[in-house]
């Protein structure tokens, strides 16, 4: 059992150190949110409705709403301070008759059991009061919360059950359509007391089974054999495959843009030439310009003789775009 709190139950000058152990646990079988759609679970998210943004634990406080949309708001070393000193106590304040005290009062069952070297002043607490009968009213506080309790013997064992203030119990009268006091037929109350009679039993808890949690973990076992299941998918890793999709438009994108080699861009592609290179070129130019020349010493130009110039000056020109309203036949 996992230890839920730790301390001392005082009466008089004795105190005797426990350690508290929850005597009860919840079985109800656990149905999760889905969506439907693709099977997967639902999770709550702390939002902020006006930041709209999820808010982490750590930026989360506590606070009192005195007045609509108006709170007050408390730092956690504002609460440590509301509370006593007393709280790793069970300080019992009087011992009662279990019959005097009305079922309604009671609201979660813990087991004591004696701590560190309590185990003396544990064992003479539970004898005197198994052979007296009583149990004891205490006050305990657990996590932050305070609590009137009662203090009883259960087999060979101390136990502890939480009760609600005389304030958290409400009212009967404001029970609403309840009937007003009247006379009943006697043969009909009779009747009635004779079936009590025979429905009365000794108190057998074992004998008492939650029908519609058994009728639940059948169902849930029966389609787990039929293979009725869903199967929630894995989240997608979006920035994986909006990298992929990225850069497979980028391939796509490239191999599809057409090669213009009268582009600035493309022009960009040429290495540019240092001045020895410009000079090799012109003279390369010159050598052929020399050998395709005519006897006559000029050049064919458009069909037409051209004298022959200086190597410096038949390097080609880069080629320019010239327009529509430009463009002559060299005649």
């Amino acid at each position: 059992m996992h230890t839920v709190w730790k301390g001392a139950i005082s009466f008089g000058l004795v105190h005797v150190p426990v350690k508290m152990f929850s005597a009860t646990e919840d079985k109800d079988v656990s149905l999760r949110y889905i969506h439907k759609a693709c099977g997967s679970p639902l999770s709550y998210v702390r939002k902020c409705p006006v930041c709209d943004k999820e808010v982490a634990w750590e930026e989360i406080g506590k606070g009192y709403e005195y007045e609509k949309g108006k709170f007050v708001i408390f730092g956690k070393d504002e609460l440590d301070a509301l509370t006593e000193e007393s709280t790793k106590n069970i300080t019992i304040l009087d011992f009662v008759d279990l019959k005097d005290i009305d079922p309604i009062y009671f609201q979660k069952t813990y087991y004591l059991s004696p701590d560190q070297a309590g185990a003396g002043a544990y064992r003479l607490l539970m004898e005197a009061m198994r052979q007296t009968g009583k149990i004891g009213v205490a006050k305990i506080s657990i996590r932050s919360k305070s609590s009137l309790a009662a203090i009883r013997v259960l087999e060979n064992c101390l136990s502890i059950e939480t009760m609600f203030y005389p304030d958290e119990i409400r009212p009967i009268s404001q029970v609403p359509s309840l009937p007003e006091a009247g006379v009943v037929n006697d043969k009909e109350l009779d009747m009635a007391k004779l079936l009590i009679s025979q429905l009365s039993t000794p108190f057998e808890p074992e004998k008492y089974t939650d029908d519609y949690r058994q009728r639940m973990l059948d169902l849930i076992a029966s389609k787990v054999a039929g293979e009725e299941i869903r199967i929630a998918p894995a989240r997608q890793q979006t920035n994986v495959i909006d990298l992929m999709a990225a850069l497979q438009a980028s391939i796509e994108a490239v191999q599809h843009i057409p090669s213009d080699p009268g582009t600035p861009a493309a022009a960009a592609t040429k290495p540019r030439k240092t001045a020895g290179g410009r000079k090799k070129a012109a003279a390369k130019a010159s050598g052929e310009s020399a050998a395709g020349a005519k006897t006559d010493g000029s050049a064919a130009v458009n069909g037409e003789a051209a004298p022959l110039t200086s190597p410096a000056s038949v390097i080609p020109p880069k080629p320019k775009r010239r327009s529509a309203k430009s463009k002559q036949t060299v005649s």
